[in-house]
């Protein structure tokens, strides 16, 4: 298991910092090596804790993005088993903070398939949720071309959780584009999205797509995303961002490797859900 360089123990936040909603958004350009790919995650996190991040949210594949779209079958894991979930779960407990595992490749009963599972585990590092991507990507447009279903078996399931930081609502990357997934949710204080989106599709949707999810749910959305070269010659649009209730853009990070902070304010989003209670203004709850 990877340890830390800096400190065995857990590390403390700034003073400034502590008792805040203080939330963290992880941007990688993940490799095909699984330890290597750890290895820049921990520096991160640890990055992320020493300025007083308690949620921190690593993105989609940040454990692998393989030189070909297979090679996450032979990095896959048994559920609450091996190496990346080992990482995640110890990170966590360590540093004491809330981690999300943007997605970890998870066995599934379907041959040549895994799950694309978003999970997220609690400041004793016990694994609290789970959440198996629905939407798969595909796309065709020029040289692009891509097919998750063909590496992915979809999840079936909308997940929520409790939380210190509120109520948090879970999807992964193409799901942005579908927001009966977020109307399915109820009343979420934060959305997270880690994400790979592609550079071509990314310039032209990712931050319409985020700040839309935030505007019409009134809720903060945390979205890493990979933001770089791939070995596979994948580009990733990156451009992490931390949206707030209105829309608003808090902090982002548009290419490279680093690190996306924000402080979350309850009174502020209870505020403006107060003042314009369109979530109770919905009508059509079972179309």
């Amino acid at each position: 298991m990877l340890n830390s360089t800096s400190n065995p123990g857990k590390l403390t936040p700034k003073k400034e910092h502590a008792g805040n909603l203080r939330v963290a958004a992880i941007q990688m350009a993940s490799g095909s090596s699984v330890s290597a790919n750890l290895e820049a995650a921990l520096r991160l996190i640890e990055d992320a804790v020493s300025q007083g991040a308690r949620l921190v949210v690593l993105p989609e594949y940040f454990c692998i993005m393989g030189v070909k779209d297979t090679d996450k079958l032979a990095a896959q894991e048994q559920p609450e088993k091996g190496l990346i979930q080992s990482f995640l779960s110890e990170t966590s407990r360590r540093l004491g903070i809330w981690l999300v595992g943007g997605t970890v490749p998870l066995a599934s009963p379907e041959p040549g398939k895994v799950y694309n599972s978003c999970l997220v585990y609690d400041d004793n590092g016990k694994q609290v949720a789970r959440y198996d991507k629905i939407h798969l990507f595909g796309l065709a447009l020029g040289n692009e071309c891509y097919a998750e279903e063909k590496t992915i078996k979809a999840g079936d399931k909308v997940v929520t959780l409790e939380s210190p930081f509120g109520r948090i609502g879970l999807s992964v990357c193409y799901d942005l584009r579908f927001p009966e997934l977020y109307r399915m949710m109820g009343n979420v204080d934060i959305i997270l999205a880690p994400s790979a989106f592609t550079a071509i599709t990314g310039k032209a949707h990712w931050e319409t797509l985020v700040r839309s999810r935030a505007i019409e749910n009134l809720a903060y959305v945390i979205a890493p995303g990979q933001g770089g070269y791939h070995v596979n010659g994948r580009e990733t649009n990156g451009d992490t961002m931390i949206v707030d209730p209105w829309g608003a853009i808090i902090n982002r990070l548009p290419r490279g490797a680093g690190v996306v902070l924000a402080t979350l304010d309850p009174a502020y989003q209870a505020s403006l859900r107060a003042n314009l209670p369109a979530l109770d203004h919905r009508c059509l709850h079972h179309c």
